[in-house]
């Protein structure tokens, strides 16, 4: 089925010429946004609301100025193409989209629209844009990560389970076309850290736990690359990582709120205030080629305590003192 969201609470409303109708003489502008991930997630829908309500808070008032259409992936590869399809022939005037397959599909279909990502880790390695202070096209926006936090992640691992002598990588390779970047710093922070490396690309929950299952019959750490196929898989990770034992890092903190160990990333509310700047700047008629990338400036460090105790694991005063949330 599908879903025409408005700013009025996100709630469904009737389609954009219905909107200008009610306001004579006041030029609707019209915004399309896909979301990469499950619309029946709280903490996804939690981003969107941010988007909203800094357009709002910008002067973009639902029914009045402003019509905002909607569609959820539900991190499936058919639909994404679907529904970008369905947004461009919509000719909105900007575009919202969220991770990387959602912007490669939006992209596929238009090159005049305007288009502002968000949770993309690396738009260059991506094919999305040029470079981060010269965008180029008509895309530009956000990204969730740096490529170096292949590395910080596997840090932190080493650190909150000192014993770990093998750590693996997970990524779902459909999404993450981007890994190649961050498997890099992955791969020389495990050699600096007198640590072998394992690429583990999985496709299911079935890959997934068999993975966990062998990492651990040794003293091994799971890093898991950030994408919206692992965020909708995470309960096959925690499942198998808590049989297992394995310490295990994600991004984004309902991880460890579901019962894995740590993560630690970005604020994604902050991404899609940050990203309804830029829409109402596109609005106001600057160009997207003007406007250059940028990274994150707020992040997140969350711990589950119960999850380290049961893998006998202490977690180090100098992760407890930086953590924003600890979970008991």
């Amino acid at each position: 089925m599908r879903r025409r969201e408005f700013i009025g609470g996100l709630g469904s409303a009737a389609a954009w010429p219905m909107v200008a109708r009610t306001q004579q003489g006041e030029r609707v502008r019209r915004v399309g946004a896909l979301m990469g991930w499950n619309e029946g997630e709280p903490e996804f829908r939690s981003w969107l609301t941010a988007f909203i309500q800094e357009l709002t808070r910008l002067g973009w008032v639902d029914g009045r100025n402003l019509g905002v259409e909607v569609r959820w992936t539900n991190n499936d590869n058919d639909r994404t193409r679907s529904l970008a399809k369905e947004l461009v022939e919509l000719r909105p005037d900007a575009i919202l989209v969220g991770t990387t397959a959602a912007t490669a599909a939006v992209q596929r279909e238009t090159s005049t629209i305007p288009i502002v990502f968000s949770a993309v880790p690396d738009p260059v390695a991506s094919g999305f844009v040029a470079s981060f202070p010269r965008p180029g096209g008509n895309l530009t926006g956000f990204t969730n990560a740096d490529p170096a936090m292949g590395g910080k992640w596997l840090q932190m691992i080493k650190e909150i389970a000192p014993g770990t002598t093998r750590a693996a990588a997970m990524y779902n390779p459909d999404g993450a076309t981007y890994a190649d970047a961050f498997l890099g710093p992955f791969k020389a922070a495990a050699q600096s850290l007198a640590m072998e490396s394992i690429i583990t690309p999985v496709r299911s929950d079935t890959e997934i736990e068999a993975v966990i299952d062998s990492l651990g019959q040794d003293r091994a750490g799971l890093v898991i690359l950030t994408n919206a196929f692992m965020g909708g898989h995470r309960a096959a990770v925690i499942a198998a990582a808590a049989r297992n034992k394995v310490p295990s890092i994600f991004d984004v903190p309902f991880f460890p709120r579901d019962g894995g160990l740590l993560s630690y990333g970005p604020s994604f509310a902050d991404i899609f205030r940050r990203a309804a700047g830029y829409v109402d700047r596109i609005l106001r008629g600057d160009s997207p080629a003007d406007l250059p990338v940028q990274a994150p400036v707020e992040y997140h460090l969350a711990i589950n305590l119960k999850t380290a105790k049961s893998f006998g694991l202490n977690v180090p005063n100098t992760l407890l003192i930086s953590a924003d949330e600890v979970i008991e």
